[in-house]
């Protein structure tokens, strides 16, 4: 692996896969595609829960049961509990198109018409199916859905316009509907008992009865597209919802029989999925332009409005750079949005896809601190990063005879952007007022502009002493910034493509159509650098910030990392999709590739940063160039996440599990430590448990109550929990079986025994401590400190007698405890609370005997040995931690 490894991908939130909505206790949550993985999404806010591992191939359909997931990918479907997978199903030959919960099963149809039934409860046992049903020839299933309180039977529509009602059990079809003579693209089933909804390729929607097979009404796309999605209203509305080919949706009124609202612009492609959330006046939708938006009906006119949204580009991005000190991340692609990741989501206005742009953070609190230019357009637009929108000016340059701007810059001040058009005028503008602060003339030309042809890059020095522009024909030249005057000028001898200019060093990048990488000392007019190496045009280049390596990509599919001082290649990689914009983080630690036909912002890790390694020819490729995969949506490699599936178990699901199942529990990190979760005050409380006594100690004793309290005799127990004593005997007995009951309270010591004393031994005797460790984690702190004072020896005994006592036992089996638990490193700051307070009352007991002795010895030796990992960990890495928390989106 080179410099930069694979790390993720982000700004992808949903493909052409319809997603699964499922409840969970109080919460809904949503499961959508991206690819070759899949995440899940909180509805509450649209909060990312769960990334998948990647799959080999693109998902194909989804379904979702608590915390199952059902991916179809190409003939096959992988189940996952959470995220981990745990059984792959493999019985179609033909590719897996839809899937359908029903039940406790899973159906799966195929694009050649078979339907295999599979049980997913125990599914270790069941990794075959359990029934399989072929459908028809000359009938391509479409969709599938099963109607409320038809048992055993299932919907299936085709693309040749009929309809199939067939039923699973007996693998029998009891009824075929001719259909509408068009190809059926959807199919939902209603609140009302018979009553289905089914969306044609021709832009009708029928509203139809199964029992009586009569269509009750029927409701048509002005746009004539195919309808895409339905859902019905489950909130006592009268709503049915479509969704077309055109991104429109539409909602229908089923008392009157007419359409109520039109959402035109609700996405920029095809509705991919509608639904209306349970008993909630909100609808979601899904398009193939990448975008997740929830649309709420809370206005008096019945219209809905955009609740909350989750987006990406739904076409690759051309420019990307890192902001706010590599926290963010600014893109503009070929979908007409400028985006910010991945704090905030971009403006719903589109402008002309953005070509290129530069900013300035120095100025963000005060005026508009981003420029952008757009394709064909003679205008440049200046955005207030601060608050996420659309500055108030517009950069207008040469009013007498307008082109198309072809570069911007921003000087280092933050107060001036400078802008150079297709026709070689350049000029300079007030970010503050908008007004342009004078032109940059050669007098030399006989047009007087400033370069013979188009302007392909500007850049301003760090003094705003310097301004250098480079034209399309190889000229470079460098103007007096104040006096926009020309200083010096060179020829690069072909034409160039562009340039990066960095402002320590005072090096300029210059990219021609030869695939020559040129450095020039804009000071000393010379070139010190040229690097050879690229076979195809040159996308985009980059600085480090310390301005030693230059990173450039091409059209051939490589990245190559350059260093300016030794002048010569120290890494290369070749990606299967060509790389067409980058951007380095000012800490160097991330890299953000954008790719051609790709719609995501990749991201790459800096091994130079985590590794212990002296230098950079350990891990560097030097001159070879080493194939490398592109990041995948999750953070885990497809190696670890398989080593991961392998090692998870599966077990039942209670009927009382909630939505906090949720989250991601994955086993032990070698070299990490795990920490409890528990709040910060019950495990400090152990610690300071004396202290806290000594200052909740009372100032008066108690006073003696004037009426004492009628109190039931009870049982003496250890437990803690009151046990009252029987009052079926006679009294003339009563004394007789108090007596017997105290003889047998004595005897069986386990009567008496406490569930801490009970979870502490069977937890010993299989070495399985999860119960005891969950038991303990659920007492108050001074709970936990009576139970450990309950085995505390004070009278001495002989030493045979001793280790034969219960609480000499159960202290050797909490030693034998805290040393497997800090071996593991789980639940870390509460097991060394836990091991503080158990020493501090025990240390003396163990001090005394041998026996114990060896075991503290050992528990001494594991303890060591995970803080000496924990400080060589701490010192070799730097923590991404910030980053990774403000790259969710």
């Amino acid at each position: 692996m080179g410099i930069f490894e694979p790390f993720r991908a982000i700004g992808y939130i949903t493909s052409t896969v319809p997603f699964s909505v499922q409840r969970l206790g109080t919460e809904t949550f949503v499961t959508v595609s991206v690819g070759k993985a899949f995440q899940i999404y909180n509805c509450a806010k649209l909060n990312l829960v769960i990334i998948s591992p990647q799959l080999p191939k693109k998902i194909r359909a989804l379904a979702s049961y608590r915390d199952f997931t059902f991916a179809a990918f190409g003939n096959e479907i992988a189940v996952f509990k959470r995220a981990h997978q745990v059984a792959t199903w493999s019985k179609h030959v033909a590719k897996v198109d839809l899937l359908l919960l029903f039940g406790e099963h899973v159906l799966s149809l195929d694009v050649e018409g078979n339907m295999f039934i599979w049980a997913f409860k125990g599914i270790e046992e069941h990794l075959a199916p359990v029934g399989h049903v072929e459908l028809c020839e000359k009938f391509t299933p479409t969709c599938i859905v099963h109607p409320d309180t038809y048992l055993n039977k299932v919907l299936v529509g085709s693309q040749e316009g009929p309809l199939q009602l067939w039923n699973i059990n007996t693998k029998k079809m009891l009824y075929q509907f001719k259909g509408w003579g068009s190809s059926v693209c959807c199919c939902v089933s209603s609140p009302a008992l018979d009553v289905v909804a089914i969306g044609c390729a021709d832009g009708k929607i029928h509203v139809h009865n199964l029992k009586l097979d009569q269509e009750i009404v029927t409701f048509e796309h002005a746009s004539r597209g195919a309808v895409t999605a339905l859902s019905f209203s489950t909130d006592g509305r009268p709503l049915l919802a479509s969704g077309g080919s055109f991104g429109v949706i539409s909602i229908w009124n089923l008392n009157k029989r007419r359409l109520q609202s039109v959402i035109r612009d609700a996405h920029d492609s095809s509705v991919i999925s509608l639904n209306f959330l349970a008993n909630e006046p909100v609808l979601m939708s899904a398009s193939a332009d990448n975008s997740l938006k929830m649309w709420i009906f809370d206005t008096n006119d019945g219209d809905p409005r955009l609740l909350r949204f989750r987006s990406g580009h739904s076409a690759p991005p051309l420019c990307i750079r890192f902001y706010s000190n590599g926290r963010h991340i600014l893109s503009a692609g070929q979908d007409r949005a400028f985006r910010l990741f991945s704090v905030i989501q971009e403006e719903e206005l589109k402008l002309k896809p953005v070509i290129a742009f530069d900013c300035a953070e120095i100025r963000e609190r005060d005026w508009c601190n981003v420029v952008t230019c757009h394709m064909d357009t003679a205008e440049a637009y200046v955005w207030r990063l601060q608050n996420f929108v659309l500055g108030e000016h517009i950069l207008k340059p040469c009013p007498e005879n307008p082109t198309p701007i072809k570069a911007c810059a921003i000087s280092a001040c933050g107060n001036f952007a400078v802008v150079g058009t297709a026709s070689g005028w350049i000029e300079r503008f007030n970010l503050q007022s908008g007004i342009s602060r004078g032109s940059y003339l050669d007098k030399s030309v006989t047009k007087s502009y400033s370069h013979d042809g188009e302007v392909i890059g500007l850049a301003c020095d760090s003094t705003n002493t310097l301004m250098i522009s480079a034209g399309y024909h190889g000229d470079v030249k460098v103007w007096d910034f104040k006096k926009r005057e020309l200083k010096s000028r060179w020829d690069v001898g072909c034409s160039l493509v562009k340039i990066v200019y960095h402002r320590v060093n005072g090096l300029l990048a210059t990219v021609a159509n030869d695939f020559v990488i040129r450095l020039y000392d804009v000071v000393a007019l010379r070139m010190v650098r040229e690097f050879r190496g690229h076979t195809d045009r040159i996308t985009d280049l980059c600085f480090s910030e310390d301005g030693k390596w230059l990173l450039s990509s091409s059209m051939d599919g490589s990245l190559r990392i350059w260093d300016v001082i030794l002048a010569k290649q120290i890494d290369g990689v070749h990606v299967d999709v060509p790389i067409t914009a980058l951007s380095l983080s000012p800490n160097m630690d991330i890299l953000a590739t954008a790719h051609s036909d790709q719609n995501g912002v990749y991201l790459w890790v800096n091994q130079s940063m985590y590794s212990g390694a002296p230098n950079v020819d350990s891990y560097a490729s030097g001159k070879n160039v080493v194939n490398v995969r592109l990041p995948s949506v999750s953070a885990l490699r497809s190696s670890e996440a398989d080593a991961d599936d392998k090692k998870t178990q599966v077990s039942e699901n209670s009927e009382s599990q909630t939505a906090a199942s949720f989250l991601i529990s994955p086993e032990q990190i070698p070299e990490l430590v795990t920490l409890s979760l528990l709040p910060k005050s019950q495990w400090q409380s152990l610690i300071n448990l004396d202290i806290i006594k000594a200052r909740n100690k009372p100032i008066e004793p108690p006073k003696k109550p004037e009426k004492a309290p009628f109190f039931l005799p009870s049982i003496p127990s250890l437990s803690g929990d009151i046990v009252f004593k029987s009052n079926e005997s006679d009294d003339d007995g009563e004394d007789e079986d108090k007596n017997k009951d105290s003889k047998n309270s004595m005897k069986n010591f386990d009567a008496l025994e406490s569930p801490f004393s009970k979870l502490l031994k069977s937890s010993w005797d299989s070495k399985h401590f999860s119960d005891f460790t969950d038991y303990i984690k659920g007492l108050s702190p001074s709970a936990l400190d009576i139970e450990l004072r309950m085995l505390e020896i004070i009278d001495e005994d002989v030493e045979e007698e001793l280790i034969q006592r219960p609480e000499f036992i159960s202290i050797g089996q909490l030693l034998d405890y805290l040393i497997h638990e800090i071996t593991c490193r789980n639940n870390f700051e509460f097991m060394q609370a836990v091991m503080r307070l158990f020493l501090k009352i025990h240390g003396e007991t163990i001090r005394c005997h041998p026996s114990l002795q060896e075991k503290a010895r050992k528990l001494l030796e594991s303890q060591s040995l995970v803080w000496q990992k924990m400080d060589k960990l701490f010192q070799s890495t730097r923590c991404i931690v910030t980053f990774l928390s403000n790259s969710q989106f």
